[in-house]
């Protein structure tokens, strides 16, 4: 196997010789429109007898309403809770039984389930789905247990989770309007007050054909593909849809600041910037494109700017961390976080993240830095479509955002047409004070086992 430095090198190589054709296509893809509003795509990919099925419903968290946080992730969990046909726990047995996986997730803007087959099982598992799309049917004593559940995974996981905590702080005060301020788990009392009812409502209101995208990639022939969904999931009735209010964010008008008190090993810091995203019918805005490699420019590999500044130089964070979402469904944050080291202060920390960030908007960064970082991103482009499963989760979650996954390519290929000055334009556009959120999570000793206070 070639180094990640030969690799690298011989990718440079290639994308410096060869036009954007170089890149693998997207492979045999089809795009079909049941009678009911359910939309389907098929990735043909021959490599391997594996196939991946995927049921996208576009309701997330973000289309929750005050008072009922957390119902979006509650029904993912009752999905599993039975239907006429299938009891509760045995969704699970029966794909474990023709030697699958599967699993489900939610996210501020859709929901997902997905199974993971040997291709001549594709069809049990799509008659499993296509049952609890339309005829999910669990019990008040299932949805009381399961509540129970899912209030252990909030103290678990956030609760109970410094980073978490911290993280969910500061999306509450960054955003005023925008339902991005509600955690995707909930808020404890809502899910301490939330009835079986609230699930089965949200259910009937989003689970329809017409408001899912079902993606299969793997060693499949569409038209069979095609023949098995409009027999299974051609069953199911379209429904009127809620009305989506926009709900659109004002504009900050200054730095806003939150303080979080928690056990915790060491401090963190948090600095969140408004910034904009790609929005469907715009994709030659270059600004989202532009923030993106900054992203990339700043904590893209090892020896990236803020790592190589912060953490090895100079020694005052242990670790430093860069995100920002190109394409979604609400606002976008450009987000810097980090953990400061032993003796080292949050205000030590934010001022060389400001230094750094100064320093590039003053000189910008190099053609060559720039080119390898794009050199890096086709190449991860490539093996990330070496799996399956991959394929469809890029192109379910690109369809879920409002885009079509005929525009993943022209994206690339726009990233690779951004010019170091649009770089460093939008770090100075974007990352000033006017728009910046900061979180601080204050360390507060843990207390030792069996030494709590009544």
């Amino acid at each position: 196997m070639l180094s990640n430095l030969l690799r690298i090198s011989f990718l440079f190589f290639v994308f410096s010789q060869l036009t954007w054709a170089a890149v693998p296509d997207s492979g045999d893809t089809h795009e079909y429109q049941l009678s009911n509003g359910l939309k389907l795509i098929v990735r043909e990919d021959h490599r391997a007898p594996t196939v991946a099925h995927m049921a996208w419903y576009r309701a997330g968290s973000m289309d929750e309403v005050n008072g009922k946080t957390g119902v979006a992730h509650v029904l993912e969990h009752m999905m599993f809770k039975g239907t006429d046909k299938v009891k509760a726990g045995e969704f699970s047995r029966l794909v474990a039984a023709v030697g699958g996986r599967e699993n489900a997730f939610t996210s501020r803007g859709y929901t997902a389930y997905f199974q993971q087959i040997e291709k001549s099982k594709l069809e049990d598992v799509i008659k499993l789905e296509a049952d609890r799309m339309s005829n999910l049917n669990f019990d008040d004593a299932e949805f009381l247990k399961e509540i129970q559940v899912i209030m252990e995974e909030r103290r678990l996981r956030t609760e109970d989770n410094p980073s978490s905590l911290l993280n969910e702080s500061l999306m509450a005060t960054a955003y005023m309007s925008s339902p991005y301020r509600h955690p995707v788990i909930g808020w404890m009392n809502d899910l301490e007050n939330m009835k079986a009812s609230d699930a089965r409502d949200w259910y009937r209101s989003w689970y329809k054909p017409n408001n899912a995208t079902v993606v299969i990639s793997g060693d499949v022939d569409a038209k069979k593909v095609l023949n098995m969904a409009e027999k299974y999931y051609g069953a199911a009735s379209a429904h009127e849809l809620p009305v989506r209010k926009p709900q659109i964010e004002p504009p900050q008008k200054g730095i806003k600041q939150v303080q979080v008190k928690a056990p915790a090993d060491s401090a963190q810091l948090a600095m969140a910037w408004k910034v904009p995203r790609l929005e469907p019918g715009k994709l030659d805005d270059p600004e989202p494109y532009a923030l993106e490699l900054l992203t990339a420019v700043l904590d893209g590999y090892d020896n990236a700017r803020l790592n190589r500044t912060l953490v090895k130089q100079e020694k005052v964070v242990n670790d430093v961390g860069v995100g920002y979402d190109m394409i979604s469904r609400g606002p976008e944050l450009f987000l810097i976080s980090a953990t400061m080291a032993k003796g080292k202060t949050v205000d030590q920390a934010q001022a060389s993240i400001r230094k750094a960030l100064d320093e590039l908007k003053q000189k910008g960064i190099l053609e060559s830095e720039l080119k390898r970082i794009k050199v890096r991103i086709l190449s991860e482009q490539i093996y990330k479509r070496d799996s399956i499963f991959g394929q469809a989760m890029e192109i379910g979650s690109t369809e879920m955002a409002g885009f079509s996954w005929k525009d993943i390519d022209y994206m690339l290929e726009k990233m690779q047409s951004i010019t170091p000055a649009q770089v460093q334009a939008v770090a100075k556009k974007y990352l000033v004070d006017e728009g910046l959120t900061i979180a601080v999570l204050d360390p507060q000793v843990r207390q030792a086992a069996g030494k709590e206070g009544k």
